[in-house]
């Protein structure tokens, strides 16, 4: 096997492996999304519209610990912006006197208007002693990295009843197929036309191993947390 093939090999696991975690995350979010009772996350400017988890970021949007409910005090909602479907990929776009929406099951619908954003270092924290009732929506910046942390504030302007809705799937699960047809297609024109013509098998075979891999991972989820080393390409 040739040097060049050696490289490409490794590149191709590298790549697979980000394959795979963002694959665990759609189909494992399905379960996720059943669960009626779990705060929703609305800001329409950006077309966002997410169920938060009190676990892990490798769930997608997770609610800080220190959190109160709404209206009671602050909240806090991490998010990435290249990893685990991305949730907050675009949020450098919301301006203020946009509106966010959280959908919280006992208190209610809740509308917020932006008030600012900014960025800060990565070690800046949010006091979270007083009677404030503002939100925080927690990113990293610039994309891709974790220098700094991108930071948008919005306060409560109205509360409404909360008509509960089942969610049955998750209307993003078909994403882990997307990336698994979508990385054989690509794996199996890239073994067919690599220029090293003795080591195409060798591609090739990569290629199918972890093609098998991510279909069992659309069918039979696990926790995307298990790649969680994969953490220092950013949020």
């Amino acid at each position: 096997m040739k040097k060049t093939t050696i490289i490409i090999v490794i590149a191709i696991l590298f790549i697979s492996l980000y394959a795979m975690q963002e694959v665990s995350y759609f189909s494992y979010k399905t379960t996720i999304d059943k669960n009626i009772s779990t705060p929703v996350l609305k800001v329409p400017s950006i077309n966002l519209d997410e169920k938060a988890n009190f676990n892990s970021l490798s769930e997608g949007v997770m609610i800080d610990e220190l959190s109160s409910k709404p209206n009671e005090g602050k909240i806090i909602f991490h998010g990435h912006r290249t990893l685990l479907g991305s949730p907050f990929f675009r949020l450098n776009e919301v301006k203020p006197n946009d509106t966010v929406i959280v959908d919280w099951a006992g208190v209610g619908e809740v509308n917020y208007t932006v008030t600012k954003t900014y960025i800060v270092p990565a070690s800046h924290t949010i006091e979270m002693g007083n009677m404030s009732k503002t939100i925080y929506l927690i990113t990293c910046d610039p994309i891709g990295t974790s220098i700094n942390r991108l930071i948008v504030e919005a306060e409560p302007v109205s509360q409404e009843p909360l008509v509960d809705k089942y969610i049955v799937t998750n209307p993003n699960e078909n994403y882990s197929n997307y990336i698994a047809i979508g990385f054989l297609a690509i794996g199996l024109i890239f073994s067919y036309l690599y220029p090293i013509k003795e080591d195409r098998k060798i591609i090739l075979i990569e290629i199918i191993v972890i093609s098998i891999v991510l279909f069992g991972l659309c069918f039979f989820p696990v926790s995307p947390a298990i790649f969680g080393f994969l953490g220092f390409l950013g949020f």
